[in-house]
């Protein structure tokens, strides 16, 4: 089972934010047009592996689907995680 991650939104930093044994992983974003941009994903090496970067990606597209926002895809994780779950298509 997959575990469950604390995630949150730093809006000031434009990050969807977790920290796990003090090593914080993030999904950068940026707004353009009224669309979210996912830019960039990053996982400590220490913490690969254990679906984090998995969490922050669904974490976005769930954000952006119950906010009815369209996303950009720039991040490669994303657009990876996208083809596994084509349930988020409609958000492009």
């Amino acid at each position: 089972m997959a575990e469950s991650f604390d995630i949150t939104d730093n809006k000031q930093q434009q990050q969807f934010q977790l920290v796990v044994n003090g090593e914080m992983a993030y999904l950068e974003y940026r707004w353009h047009n009224g669309k979210i941009a996912l830019m960039h994903t990053y996982v400590p090496e220490s913490l690969e592996g254990k679906g984090i970067a998995s969490a922050l990606a669904k974490y976005a597209l769930e954000y952006a689907r119950t906010e009815q926002i369209k996303i950009i895809v720039y991040c490669p994780f994303v657009a990876k995680y996208l083809e596994r779950h084509p349930e988020y298509n409609t958000l492009k």
